[in-house]
């Protein structure tokens, strides 16, 4: 066991890590200091303070985040159009190199030698903490107690709690699904959904509306784009955060944005997840609906080749490696003409896009009419273009190499 002097503990209050609180002054004897992050989880951080408090702690920091959250991960990430395994929106990902940030930041603000987490030995958490810290901190000391302790168990917990007097809260109702939470989704695994045959409940969704109970009368938006970001909606300017606050909302009472998936961790199972993620579900639509006139049609295919490859990497805990860094500069770079207005049609969990225009559109109407082009374009010009292009495929055949009869 190395030495520590003082770990900065990502702290949210709760069992796990009140525990974690005193197992690591009993364990390792050091000063711990406590960092709760507000990421737009939906409940009130601050009574963190008093718990921690509760536990001897002395230096306790509670940061609000969010606006650094949407702006500085979120939105970079939905420049990207960012599916992990075509469909998981990365809600749980994308908080994780924010949180190690701060971490490192806190360490070094109060020359803490280590840092501390909650996330088990079977998650993506744990790679993704440890990686962020480790390239923002070399040499920092990460401590993990879920790979140390023999306390795998809520029983478990509990009594640790009553030997040393630690206050939680004990709820009878207490959700049987593992969650998580903020600003862009939440996320629901373990209970029933450990059977991947097995419905979700009804009763489990908290942020949308069943769709089929959602309004019959559908929700209009209009979003304004500036270089990629969404920089007002419905003509009201706002920040990144209040975006996506605002279309949260309006999606949720659409019910917009649920999804029950299968994924890879990186640690090597599957595992089911349910996720919420309306105003995420929303923005990834109008963002490729505002790129389908702006964006140059090579640009826009080398990006979604490059993009599962960008997902994997904020999937597997590599926000701060060099790779991700150079696609995020060429991300970015794409992004300067992208530039516009988008319209959409909510209705019943579905969203349709009813209207995209740009300054910077390359949509030429005049090139596209099946009117009268003015010499635009010259109809017979595909012709060559068509033999040049069969020209491989006619030799080929001549060769005996019909495909049709492999």
């Amino acid at each position: 066991m190395k030495k520590v002097n003082k770990v900065v503990l990502a702290y949210s209050g709760g069992l796990d890590t009140s525990v974690i609180a005193k197992w690591l002054k009993d364990t390792y004897h050091c000063e711990v200091v406590t960092f709760t992050a507000d990421l737009g989880q939906g409940e009130e951080v601050e009574p963190a303070r008093a718990k921690a408090q509760a536990l001897g702690i002395r230096e306790i920091f509670i940061d609000d985040l969010r606006e650094e959250f949407a702006r500085d991960f979120v939105f970079p990430m939905f420049r990207a159009n960012t599916l992990y395994e075509g469909e998981y929106l990365l809600g749980t990902a994308i908080a994780r190199p924010l949180i190690a940030k701060r971490l490192v930041e806190i360490a070094n603000e109060t020359s803490a030698d280590a840092i501390a987490h909650g996330a088990t030995g079977k998650g993506n958490d744990q790679v993704r903490f440890e990686l962020g810290a480790h390239a923002l901190k070399p040499g920092v000391i990460v401590i993990a107690p879920w790979r140390e302790w023999d306390l795998n168990s809520r029983e478990k917990l509990l009594a640790y709690c009553d030997q040393h007097s630690i206050k939680v809260e004990r709820q009878n109702g207490k959700s049987p699904y593992s969650m998580d939470a903020n600003l862009l989704h939440i996320s629901y695994e373990g209970g029933i959904l450990e059977d991947p045959w097995a419905e979700p409940e009804d009763d489990m969704w908290r942020w949308t509306l069943d769709p089929e109970q959602a309004s019959d009368t559908p929700a209009y938006l209009h979003l304004t784009y500036h270089q990629g970001d969404i920089s007002a909606i419905d003509g009201v300017a706002m920040t990144a955060a209040e975006v996506l606050s605002t279309l949260n909302k309006i999606g949720g009472e659409h019910g917009v944005g649920r999804l029950d998936i299968v994924e890879n961790r990186y640690v090597g199972m599957k595992s089911r997840g349910c996720y919420e993620t309306p105003g995420g579900t929303i923005m990834l639509k109008a963002h490729r609906a505002i790129e389908s006139i702006t964006l140059d049609r090579e640009v826009a295919r080398l990006k979604d080749e490059l993009m599962p490859r960008y997902a994997q990497l904020i999937y597997n805990g590599y926000w701060w490696s060099p790779e991700r860094t150079m696609l995020q500069t060429m991300i970015d770079e794409s992004q300067k003409p992208v530039n516009g207005e988008v319209r959409l049609k909510l209705y019943k969990g579905d969203i349709k896009v009813i209207g995209r225009r740009s300054e910077d559109s390359l949509f030429d109407q005049g090139i596209a009419t099946f009117e009268n082009d003015a010499g635009a374009y010259h109809q017979a010009d595909a012709q060559g273009f068509i033999n040049l292009n069969a020209l491989r495929l006619k030799i080929a055949a001549s060769k005996g190499r019909r495909h049709d009869q492999l």
